[in-house]
């Protein structure tokens, strides 16, 4: 007993040593700045007993200890600090279970003293620290910022300086840095931090350009800090802001921010180069071909003299300009360099911001209107260039007179379509041409629709041949003009010609065409001359609703089963042009329905619909005879074909895309394939081995076919069998299990719900079925249905008609003694077994525990020994 309590003594003082409570608070002095808000973390760590600790906090000053706060004795506080605890200028915040912050809202000057921490013991063994102490040094607050009023509003590309003075009594070891910020709305954003231990921070959207040199720091001693802004930017303008931070070196090297004061510098706007950008071109002229033009472009903008220039000289057709925009006469650059100059193209600098432009024998391409853009380029302190501004001045008007070349233009028909795809032919002649002094003529096409009178038109362009003979068509042409079915041509050198080698319906209406002279200019291109536009010409013609007719005859009625059945089919047609035909051959068959047999498109494409019968698909064939006459032809006619045969036509013509289009159908008279079959009659009939059957038995149903009124050789005949089977009797169709067609070959049914079955032919007549390991899925109504052929004479297979057994059912019972058998006798075992070890169990325990030990047994003898006294 002993030892185990020195063991136990041993370890509780060395727990104690090693897990000792630990109270800590940071490392003093703690300098803050009179006025601000202080606080002190204090935490313990290494505790026992419950998770939340509670704490306490005094300080001691001028000799006296004062109690302030408690987490759990709200009683705690000296009355002297009852008022500050009472309004929360002093306060506990518990950060944690095992952290609490002592928190002053506004620091006085006689708050400076020894603040101590401590906790409560709730260990089973005092050890380790309860109480923490650090030193508070509130100074007084000297730190003064004033700020020098910037410009109110500068130009793009300037400078801007701000300047602030920051100053402070040094009474404890602290320093001071400076930032410049930004205040656009409701954000603000720092430019430069200047930090005498960290040096020089700048905000993010302003470090490129610090590292440019557009940001320049101007100390000048003494407290007064400034900060140089060169090349300012529209998004510069906002409220200037200037800040200074105290900050006070505490334990371990980490600077801790005690003040914190900013003062407005002013609103700064900077006006942007394009607001004050302005650019006036003079003036309008009239020239006649070989003068000179003369055109002054001014440029005007604030501090213009700091701006470098780039000018260009546009010009643009006075109709309003083309696709490609105006066209840059020449360029100079902000360098001064002249670009896209020639020996007939001056431009000079007339003063600041006052560019010339000088045009030596001007010809038509002159004409238009006329214009200077400017750029305007600022330059940064990092040497780049950077665009302000771009504007372009009003247009002036320049016009060239040019003595105009004389033609006539007439438009004449060729050919005029009567019918929709004719050809249609228009020719434009241009007559008593003079003055085109080597010129060339370009024609253009178009198209006004016809439409009705309460409804407006609207006028197309077809194509155009240029006065170098290329053509260029409207995209809703272009198809055409690509597969030649619309020409344009320049048969002589005034004659142009427009061919639509199929006019279609939607091509009636107007047609004109717009001839243009163009004339060489001075610099190598072609300038218009002159247009002129032809008398409007009408194509029209009357639609005519199309007609068509068929009519089928047979020169050749089969007679008897395997003989050939040949229809033809004469086509009429009206109304329609270069038509095309489909022909459908299709039967009524005997009860109504119309089966589809094959068919030939218009591009004699031949193709089987409906006739999928085995073996015969090269029985039937439909060929075209002449331009509007078809044959069809049957050979080997069955039974099965007897019906109404006719021929179904429909007339295609040429549409848009040159594609075929359906115009009308017609359907000929009816062709009757009918004789006598003089053949044998069969018959069919189904019979089953058994009509209930145990699972896991084979069941066996036979179907025999017999023949009545005729003696066959057992060669000249096969039959084609099909076994159907259905779940509930005379309800629902039956699915077919499998079939042997009259070569023998078999085909299952994949889905047939039914166990393993399996085909066999027993002799010419009879076929069995067999299903195997019968379940009781394969309990139904089953049938067979059998098909006869009959081999004639010549050799040609007949098919008969289908025929179709009654039905037998087969049900598949379960044998209740053969599943019950073997679990009674498995229970009767069982059951006995237990009984008998029951017994032996007895007789063990009766034999063996049961008996009486101290037992004595009794004497045999006769007499018994008496005790004597």
């Amino acid at each position: 007993m002993e030892n185990a309590f020195f063991r136990f003594l041993i370890l509780t003082l060395t727990f104690g040593w090693v897990h000792g409570r630990v109270v800590k608070v940071p490392e003093g002095p703690l300098i803050r700045v009179e006025g601000q808000a202080v606080s002190v973390r204090c935490d313990v760590s290494d505790y026992e007993g419950p998770r939340e600790q509670d704490f306490e906090w005094k300080v001691a000053r001028g000799g006296r200890s004062l109690q302030l706060v408690s987490t759990f004795d709200p009683s705690y506080s000296d009355p002297s600090m009852q008022d500050r605890v009472d309004s929360g200028d002093i306060a506990v915040a518990r950060l944690a279970d095992d952290t609490v912050e002592l928190r002053i809202r506004s620091v006085q000057a006689a708050d400076g003293g020894v603040y101590s921490c401590s906790t409560i013991s709730t260990d089973s063994v005092i050890s380790g620290n309860y109480e923490a102490d650090v030193e508070l040094k509130v100074i007084k607050d000297s730190v003064k910022v004033s700020p020098t009023t910037p410009p109110a509003v500068i130009p793009e590309g300037g400078s801007l300086e701000l300047r602030c003075s920051v100053s402070r009594d040094i009474t404890q070891h602290t320093y001071l840095s400076v930032i410049w910020s930004v205040r656009k709305g409701a954000t603000s954003e720092d430019i430069l931090t200047f930090d005498p231990e960290r040096g020089v921070t700048t905000g993010s959207s302003f470090r490129q350009r610090y590292a440019d040199g557009c940001l320049r720091l101007d100390l000048q001693g003494r407290g007064a800090y400034g900060l140089i802004m060169n090349g300012a930017l529209p998004g510069d303008q906002g409220v200037y802001v200037c800040t200074a931070r105290e900050w006070a070196l505490e334990k371990g090297g980490t600077w801790q921010k005690i003040l914190e004061r900013s003062a407005d510098m002013g609103e700064v706007r900077v006006t942007p180069t394009a607001q004050s950008l302005k650019v006036t071109l003079e003036k309008n002229s009239t020239l006649s071909v070989d003068d000179t033009l003369n055109l002054t472009c001014s440029v005007a903008a604030d501090g213009l003299a700091a701006l470098s220039l780039e000018v260009e000289w546009l010009v643009s057709p006075a109709s309003g300009g083309g696709a490609a925009g105006p066209r840059v006469l020449v360029r100079v650059g902000q360098d001064g360099v002249v670009m896209n100059t020639s020996p007939l193209v001056g431009v000079s600098r007339l003063g600041v911001g006052v560019f010339g432009l000088v045009l030596h024998g001007v010809d038509q391409s002159a004409s238009g209107l006329h214009s200077c853009r400017v750029r305007a380029w600022v330059r940064q302190s990092s040497g780049d260039w950077h665009q302000a501004a771009e504007k372009t001045s009003n247009l002036v008007q320049v016009q060239v007179i040019l003595i105009e070349p004389e033609f006539n233009v007439a438009l004449h028909d060729i050919s005029n379509p009567q019918f929709s795809g004719d050809l249609a032919e228009l020719e434009c002649q241009v007559t008593e041409v003079s003055r085109l002094q080597g010129g060339q003529l370009g024609v253009s096409w178009h198209y006004t629709e016809v439409m009705p009178a309460d409804l407006p038109t609207s006028t197309h362009y077809i194509a155009a041949l240029d006065k170098q003979g290329n053509l260029k068509a409207e995209d809703r042409y272009r198809e055409r003009v690509e597969k030649g079915l619309l020409i344009l041509s320049r048969v002589e050198p005034n004659t142009f010609k427009l061919n639509l080698l199929q006019a279609w319906d939607s091509d009636m209406g107007a047609y004109f065409c717009t001839v243009s002279a163009w004339t060489h200019t001075r610099g190598g291109g072609w300038a218009k001359a002159k247009e002129v536009v032809s008398n409007p010409l009408t194509i029209h013609w009357t639609p005519k609703k199309p007609k068509l007719s068929v009519t089928a005859e047979s020169p050749k009625l089969a007679s008897s089963a395997g003989s050939t059945f040949e229809m033809r089919c004469q086509v009429t047609g009206e109304n329609l042009q270069n038509p095309e035909y489909s022909v459908l051959i299709q039967v009524e068959e005997t009860g109504g329905k119309t089966r589809e047999i094959l068919s030939l498109s218009p591009d004699s494409v031949l193709q089987l619909e409906e006739w999928n019968d085995q073996g015969r698909e090269d029985s039937v064939v439909l060929e075209k005879t002449g331009p509007v006459q078809f044959r069809f032809r049957l050979y080997g006619v069955q039974v099965s074909d007897r019906g109404s045969y006719s021929c179904s036509v429909t007339a295609h013509t040429r549409g848009p895309g040159n594609a075929w289009t359906p115009a009308i159908s017609a359907e000929s008279n009816k062709v009757l394939i009918s004789f006598t079959d003089t053949g044998p009659a069969f018959n069919v009939s189904i019979h089953s081995e058994k009509s209930s059957i145990f699972p896991g038995e084979t069941a066996k149903i036979e179907c025999t076919m017999t023949v009545q009124g005729a003696s066959l050789d057992t060669a000249d005949m096969s039959y084609e069998v099909r076994w159907y089977k259905s779940n509930v009797p005379s309800m629902g169709s039956a699915a077919l299990l499998g079939s042997m067609d009259r070569w023998g070959v078999v085909r299952k049914s994949p889905g047939n719900g039914s166990s393993d079955c399996s085909l066999e032919r027993m002799d010419a007549w009879r076929f069995r079925l067999s299903i195997h390991s019968a379940q009781d899925i394969d309990s139904g109504e089953y049938h067979c249905s059998g098909t006869p052929w009959i081999r004639s004479p010549a050799g040609t297979w007949t098919r008969g008609q289908d025929l179709t057994s009654s039905s037998v059912f087969l049900s598949v019972n379960l044998a209740l003694w053969d599943s019950l058998k073997l679990p009674l006798l498995y229970g009767v075992a069982a059951s006995l077994g237990a009984g008998l070890l029951s017994l032996l169990l007895g007789w063990v325990c009766a034999r063996c525990c049961c008996q009486n030990a101290t037992h004595s047994p009794r004497s045999h003898n006769g007499l018994m020994d008496l005790e004597m006294d």
